[in-house]
């Protein structure tokens, strides 16, 4: 049975759980889509328990044909951010349409893994990019949504990493360090010139107002 299939299955019955809770979720799911993933083991934001899920959107419509004459699923995923409260769990923030399929063209590569985490008492949006390297958004909860604070990108070439960019929006500073080791791939050692700049911004980016990741553009900054 396809993956597919079974995410349509799981909403048709309604049987999505919390483990801590064993309440069911399908309340929580936008019209039209489906549990992709839920994060809710020893998951901790703003010191509340938390429970993530990513949804999956089910229109048919968006079945296709790949490059290599496969039927793959390109509908988007969104978020739902929840926090464990004595009935059972409520609403943090949530936004339906943020992530793209995992099923997108990764044109010479695959596309790069979406995964959740938390650190800090915040919420992390990781993409892992294999060999390549990898980037994460930052949010801290304030007000009913959840504020973009940090990004972190990190820029390899197999095992040597060539680059890392830090960038803190309530400090409003970039931090860059540059691999300067040409030889880092026979000696295995990096060696790091970090610099640091000031970056323009006058409001926080909230999670539930990103459009697209795929279209957020770090590099103004």
């Amino acid at each position: 049975m396809s993956k597919h299939l079974q995410l349509i299955i799981c909403f048709v019955l309604g049987t999505i759980t919390c483990d801590a809770q064993n309440k069911t979720l399908s309340d929580f799911l936008p019209e039209g889509a489906v549990l992709f993933e839920k994060y809710n083991r020893g998951l901790s934001i703003n010191g509340k328990e938390a429970c993530i899920l990513i949804t999956k959107k089910v229109n048919t419509n968006n079945i296709v044909m790949n490059y290599y004459d496969e039927m793959v699923d390109r509908n988007r995923r969104g978020i739902i951010v929840l926090f464990k409260n004595e009935a059972g769990y409520a609403l943090a923030a949530e936004n339906h349409d943020c992530f793209s399929s995992e099923n997108e063209d990764g044109g010479n590569y695959f596309p790069p893994g979406l995964w959740i985490e938390t650190e800090r008492g915040n919420l992390i949006i990781h993409y892992g990019y294999g060999r390549y390297g990898y980037w994460r958004y930052i949010f801290r909860y304030n007000k009913n949504d959840f504020e973009l604070i940090g990004y972190d990108q990190s820029d390899n070439r197999g095992p040597v990493t060539q680059r890392k960019t830090s960038i803190n929006f309530l400090t409003k500073r970039k931090q860059l360090k540059v691999n300067t080791n040409s030889n880092a791939y026979t000696d295995g050692e990096e060696v790091f010139k970090e610099t640091w700049e000031k970056i323009e911004i006058k409001k926080l980016l909230n999670l539930s107002d990103i459009k697209d990741f795929d279209e957020l553009d770090m590099s103004i900054y």
